[in-house]
């Protein structure tokens, strides 16, 4: 959710500062990158993961500061519901071992903070919306103790001026009303960091967007809200409701949600930034003492801290990120179009299958980007989300196709051919990708393996919170094992 920020009241005179502020960093943005002050000789990669704590019967815990108290681990954090934490991984190359690696610590960094959380009658549960969720679980008294989050709750509102709607037509239908953001607190999500070069950030955007699609079909895991079935990633459109600022009014004019894809191709990170300062007003209007050009000026690098603080309440799928390392500024993509889950390995060859894709993307002579049109790859993700491996997918020389075709002939071999260019091993490049080509051979992602539990469940007998009650437990003995999601029994 970004930094943590004092509990305040802002003036009207607060909002006309951070505008001036906000402008003053994108002036100083344009300068930097017009001097390359950036560094991207060596670049590295990130990762984030949302998790959600449950109790031994899989029901929502809501623990997550005892639970950190008892992990004691900066890499540690909360989210927004008290049901949430938060890992982030350190830094890292994609090549040589780079991935295996990285699987083997995210796994160690799980297991010991599960074994934590075990005797506080909790454990962690890696998956997109937690299918115990009900509606009582999210409401303002859930909201975690960060006034962060209860800032943006009453400045989301504050601009809203009525509750929020969330409707979602799927295989079955829910139409409800939030009075708070806490429903955003059931989207836990899987996010990958790429650091890149400012001559490159486009590209590796453009390309990010492109293949938004074929990666959300590809990694579904959130298929029940609040006891009932709906898109194969339910995760998409809730987000997409439960921050919304509009309207019924405001929507109809053709205000931009803060939830948003984007709607063009764009050439520079500053495109992008420069939307966000021109269509967004501030949620959280903070002004710094920093003087972003003097600091320039004086040889140092700046921090752009209401630049900064205003991108992190816009939620991009694909979000630029600016962000100063020991004195160095650098600029990232941050994909945030995948769920967590189901297991650590699973998360690692969706990592894999993004960078090598992103990369081929990026090196290929002729730029997919210039073959499709934006509202394709839009009309793609949301295809992903609601279909999921079972969707249909547009791609430039093969037309619309089964995205699990469109995986196997197409994008798969581009993948591989972007691991070997980032110097990824072949072993660890085949391991990886092989269990991206069994779960479209298969037909099973997460989200197919959750229904088909809770149908076996109801056929049984069983009513449908009871079945997804059992279907979670079972969720979690097979997460715990590692095992890749396609290879997962009914049984």
């Amino acid at each position: 959710m970004g930094r943590d920020v004092p509990a305040v009241e802002f003036t009207r005179d607060d909002r006309r500062r951070y505008r001036e502020k906000v402008r003053q960093c994108l002036d100083t943005l344009a300068q930097m990158l017009a001097e390359s002050r950036f560094d991207f000789d060596r670049p590295l990669t990130g990762l984030e993961i949302e998790l959600n704590l449950v109790d031994n019967d899989g029901l929502p815990a809501m623990r997550n500061a005892e639970v950190l108290r008892a992990i004691a681990d900066d890499q540690w954090a909360t989210e927004i519901g008290q049901f949430n934490l938060e890992i982030n991984m350190p830094p890292r190359r994609i090549a040589a071992a780079g991935a295996g690696e990285l699987e083997k610590e995210v796994r160690d960094a799980l297991n010991a903070a599960d074994e934590k959380a075990r005797p506080l009658g909790t454990q962690l549960a890696l998956i997109g919306i937690l299918p115990t969720l009900r509606e009582s679980h999210v409401n303002l008294g859930t909201l975690s103790a960060n006034d962060r989050y209860r800032l943006l709750n009453e400045q989301i509102f504050a601009a809203r001026g009525e509750d929020l709607p969330i409707r979602i037509d799927g295989v079955e239908q829910l139409d409800t009303y939030a009075d708070s953001v806490a429903p955003e607190s059931a989207c836990t999500s899987v996010q990958f960091h790429l650091q890149v070069s400012p001559t490159t950030f486009g590209a590796y955007w453009n390309a990010a967007q492109a293949i938004a699609g074929a990666q959300v079909a590809l990694g579904a895991n959130s298929p029940y809200l609040f006891g009932h079935r709906l898109w194969a990633e339910t995760r998409i459109p809730l987000f997409e409701q439960a921050t919304d600022t509009r309207s019924d009014e405001l929507k109809a004019q053709g205000v931009r949600p803060r939830v948003w894809f984007g709607e063009r191709w764009i050439t520079s990170v500053f495109d992008l930034f420069e939307e966000n300062s021109r269509y967004f007003p501030a949620l959280l209007p903070l002004c710094e003492d920093e003087d972003p050009e003097a600091v320039l000026a004086a040889g140092g690098t700046p921090s752009l801290p209401e630049l900064t603080l205003h991108n992190g309440t816009i939620w991009r799928w694909n979000r630029p990120v600016y962000a100063v390392v020991d004195g160095r500024p650098h600029l990232r993509v941050e994909n945030r179009v995948l769920p967590g889950g189901p297991t650590v390995v699973d998360i690692a060859a969706n990592m894999a299958f993004y960078y090598g894709l992103v990369r081929a993307l990026v090196d290929s002579e002729r730029p997919v980007w210039s073959q499709m049109s934006f509202a394709a790859a839009q009309e793609n993700f949301h295809a992903g989300a609601r279909d999921g491996i079972h969707s249909r997918q547009y791609w430039p020389g093969a037309g619309e196709v089964p995205v699990s075709e469109l995986i196997l002939r197409h994008l798969l071999p581009m993948a591989a051919q972007g691991l070997d260019a980032w110097g990824v091993s072949a072993d660890e490049r085949d391991r990886l990708l092989g269990i991206v080509e069994g779960r479209c051979l298969a037909h099973r992602t997460g989200a197919e393996w959750q229904v088909a539990a809770v149908e076996k469940y109801e056929r049984s007998g069983l009513g449908r919170d009871e079945a997804l009650r059992r279907m979670t437990v079972d969720y979690l003995a097979r997460m715990h094992s590692n095992e890749p999601v396609h290879t997962w029994s009914d049984d």
